[in-house]
């Protein structure tokens, strides 16, 4: 900028000072650089007590403070702080010289209070990693993580953070890739509490080193009071533990299993079915041309993303292998299962009813419906159950949902004997070598 546009005479642009938007702060200078924009800034402070002995100071030059600033229009920024260095009058203070504070840089800062605060509101809000922020800022992953972890630390620590926490969700998370060390899971907590209008902002509360249901109790215990007692629903995984200290925590609150694992739940129960009906009605395991190994996919899949073609095969491969309806009953309840989150309350508490309670089952394709085998009465009685049978180990990615063989006992291993009666091998005796004539000095 080599020119003021706000009148001549004029020391500070009132635009730029506008847009850099920082209180006691004027805009000198700005420069389009290759690493983005650079600010020349300085102060509008012309006098300075002396903090120790209160003095009015005198001016003793100033010194250069380069810090990198919040990104502007979409590009890296770096502030040139022409800082005012004072000295002290005062012969009995023992503070000779010292330079002048703004909040918006501190004393050796690499970034400034705003580029901070920009970065910690990202990682609360956004799903972005403290990489990304540091491109985005300029400097190296270690200078933006270190100021990052001071101000989160700051943020966690205010007891206003927890206020109006009506839903709590728990989970582990798998930070580590090692399988060295107890530290390589953590324990994460996050506030699923609607507003309003009913929708969901997700929000991180705290991460803590491990994975037990102790480790979260502790958590819980270590909140201040009245924490506990706002909470509503405890919204966690299958997991006991997390189970055993929400019991203990929140007596009052109503357990809640997310939508993620109860569908899992249901995926692995159509699995183990296949494998039950496959065994039974062939005696081995699927092969590629077996009608329920061919849509072991398909059964995975909703409803409502599959093609005309793909319910062809899947209704063709069923009538096929499966002759007494098992796989289709229970195709049909993880079917209804996933169809309970995508309605309303109201229509999902129906669903749930009307599944465990009524004696047939709706066909999600439109064919007509079907009555429960003779094995599979009651509720969900039989679709767990497992014929848990040694097969052999010639796929490594289906070991899951077999039985390990029985530990072989461990038998010190014997060396063979010598037979008694083995002929010796005879060694050759040592015999002396013959010396050599000895001749006479005339003879050689």
């Amino acid at each position: 900028m080599d020119h003021f546009t706000c009148g001549s005479g004029v020391r500070w642009c009132a635009r730029a000072d506008a847009m850099f938007d920082v209180a006691g702060m004027h805009v000198l200078d700005v420069k389009d650089g290759q690493s983005g924009l650079v600010l020349t800034v300085e102060t509008d402070q012309i006098e300075q007590g002396c903090p120790d002995c209160g003095v009015m100071a005198v001016g003793h030059g100033r010194r250069l403070h380069v810090a990198h600033d919040a990104p502007r229009f979409g590009r890296a920024a770096r502030v040139r702080w022409f800082k005012r260095l004072w000295r002290c009058v005062e012969p009995a203070c023992p503070r000779r010289t010292f330079s002048e504070p703004h909040p918006l840089i501190g004393p050796r800062a690499k970034l400034t209070s705003r580029a901070v605060s920009w970065a910690v509101d990202a990682l609360t809000h956004d799903d972005t990693t403290v990489s990304a922020l540091a491109r985005h800022l300029g400097v190296d992953w270690h200078t933006c993580w270190d100021a990052i972890e001071v101000e989160a630390k700051t943020r966690v620590g205010r007891p206003e953070r927890l206020q109006g926490v009506k839903t709590l969700g728990v989970d582990e998370h798998i930070w580590k890739p090692s399988r060295v060390g107890t530290d390589r899971a953590v324990t994460i907590m996050v506030d699923l509490t609607r507003d309003q209008h009913g929708c969901l902002h997700a929000r991180l509360l705290d991460t803590v080193v491990g994975r037990s249901g102790t480790v979260y109790a502790t958590w819980l215990k270590a909140q201040p009071d009245g924490f506990t007692g706002t909470v509503e629903q405890a919204v966690l995984d299958p997991f006991r533990g997390y189970g055993n200290a929400i019991r203990d925590e929140f007596p009052d609150a109503v357990a809640v299993l997310d939508a993620f694992h109860v569908v899992k739940l249901g995926t692995q129960v159509v699995d183990e079915v296949r494998r039950r009906v496959q065994q039974d009605t062939l005696g081995r395991r699927g092969h590629k041309d077996d009608p329920l190994y061919k849509i072991r996919g398909l059964l995975r899949c909703g409803v409502e993303h599959l093609t005309e073609r793909q319910q062809a095969k899947l209704t063709a491969c069923v009538q096929a292998g499966d002759p007494t309806g098992e796989v289709d009953v229970a195709w049909q309840c993880y079917q209804q299962l996933r169809s309970v989150y995508h309605a309303s309350t109201a229509t999902g508490r129906t669903i749930c009813q009307r599944s465990s309670t009524a004696p047939q089952l709706p066909h999600p394709r439109g064919s007509p419906a079907r009555p429960h085998p003779p094995r599979l009465e009651g509720p969900g009685i039989g679709l767990l159950r497992h014929r848990r049978r040694l097969q052999p180990r010639h796929r490594s990615h289906q070991l899951d949902h077999r039985e390990d063989p029985p530990a072989r006992a461990w038998l010190q291993k014997l060396r063979p004997l010598q037979a008694p009666n083995t002929p010796r091998r005879l060694r050759k005796p040592h015999l002396p070598k013959p010396a050599e004539p000895c001749l006479s000095p005339k003879t050689r």
